[in-house]
């Protein structure tokens, strides 16, 4: 048996989780002196049930509130600026977030900032700052990014149109994630369905990752054995709180790894996808999955099926291959389920952009992670076949 090479775990936020868990907010509170709060709240969550119990709460509690609302869902630095302009005369002790990535991350960014200066463009990076961001209880209302555990959050250059992912996986988690199925009841079936795959991309690329060791294998798995097995249900109909349970854990735990151990090409093509064609994040990784998933499978077949067990694919008795190639059957049926459109061009990428895409994902050099190398003319094939 050959020795495994060094390798770590770490994750720094207690998460709550449950049906009703967010009104255990105050329980939270407890550990920090936070008097005034500082809410990175989507506009679209302020008029709604969910928030007020959240906000009740705070405030019977004795937090004194000021709440920013103003967030894309591709966040820029215009965005983070105008909220730490917000906290400047405010002064906040803890910083609170409910919504999707999106504000998540923008939280990130204001905590990252109001201790250590500067514009976040200085921090683009891993560990580039030193001085522990305000603490950030995060309350994520899509199943999706993980940002609520994750080590990074990504805000784009409102100049260039470039992603800055802000790495730092002991500071930059929040230090509590509550995640409680209520939060995602009004959440579009279309955003909830692009919102899942990207969790089960994290746990896919992140268990596949060159980078992986035995405690991420195990959590991914879990995860996606989590997603899978719940999003068709929980896309279906939202106020199914057990499917939704389920589906806020596994993003929290694929987000509990996949910083750790770096994704693939699923997220390499949709970081530049996305960019140039306005393509939420979910949908551009959702795009990409089932024609990656193909051109990865040769690089660890045993993986592939073992990922195929997790997908309930039945799979004991066949050759290792056969079994893998259950594993890619089911991601393209999960894709087809959720009403993925069957080709880039059908999302609205033209076929122009391809050739400067396919540069810029071999010049991003996810091969570090991606378990099979990817050469400039990979990527061309790969786009060729998805488009």
């Amino acid at each position: 048996m050959t020795a495994a090479k060094v390798s770590s775990y770490f994750c720094p936020t207690r998460v709550l989780l449950g049906v009703g868990s967010h009104l255990r907010i105050v329980d939270a509170l407890q550990q920090f002196v936070a008097r005034r709060v500082l809410v990175v709240v989507d506009e679209a969550l302020r008029s709604g049930a969910f928030y007020a119990g959240l906000r009740e709460a705070l405030v019977n509690a004795g937090c004194e509130l000021l709440e920013f609302s103003e967030i894309s869902p591709d966040p820029g630095a215009a965005s983070v600026e105008k909220a730490c302009s917000l906290n400047a005369g405010f002064r906040a002790d803890l910083l609170l977030a409910v919504g999707g990535g999106s504000s998540i991350d923008v939280a990130k960014a204001v905590g990252i900032l109001a201790t250590n200066g500067g514009r976040i463009h200085d921090y683009e990076g891993i560990e580039k700052f030193q001085i522990a961001p305000l603490p950030l209880i995060a309350v994520p209302t899509t199943a999706g990014t993980g940002s609520e555990v994750s080590g990074s959050c990504v805000i784009t250059d409102d100049a260039s149109g470039r992603k800055m992912s802000i790495r730092h996986a002991a500071l930059n988690p929040a230090r509590v994630a509550i995640l409680d199925p209520l939060a995602l009841q009004t959440l579009p079936a279309h955003v909830a369905a692009h919102a899942g795959i990207d969790a089960f991309v994290h746990a896919f690329e992140s268990f596949l990752s060159l980078q992986a060791n035995l405690v991420t294998d195990a959590m991914n798995l879990q995860a996606i054995e989590l997603i899978s097995g719940s999003i068709r249900q929980f896309v279906a109909n939202r106020a199914n709180l057990d499917a939704g349970h389920r589906m806020l854990v596994g993003s929290c735990i694929a987000g509990m790894t996949f910083g750790q151990t770096g994704l693939g090409n699923v997220h390499c093509i949709a970081r530049f996808l996305g960019a140039q064609f306005h393509l939420s994040h979910g949908l551009a990784n959702a795009l990409c999955l089932p024609h990656v998933a193909g051109f990865n499978l040769p690089a660890n077949p045993d993986k592939y099926a073992r990922v195929a067990r997790a997908m309930e694919r039945r799979v004991d008795g066949l050759p290792v291959l056969e079994a893998a190639a259950q594993a890619v059957d089911a991601i393209e049926s999960l894709c087809r389920d959720l009403g993925v459109p069957a080709r880039l061009r059908d999302a609205g990428v033209q076929a122009q952009a391809l050739e400067q895409i396919a540069r810029s994902s071999f010049e991003a050099d996810y091969s570090r992670w991606n378990p099979r190398h990817t050469t400039v003319e990979d990527f061309r094939q790969i786009l060729a076949q998805a488009f």
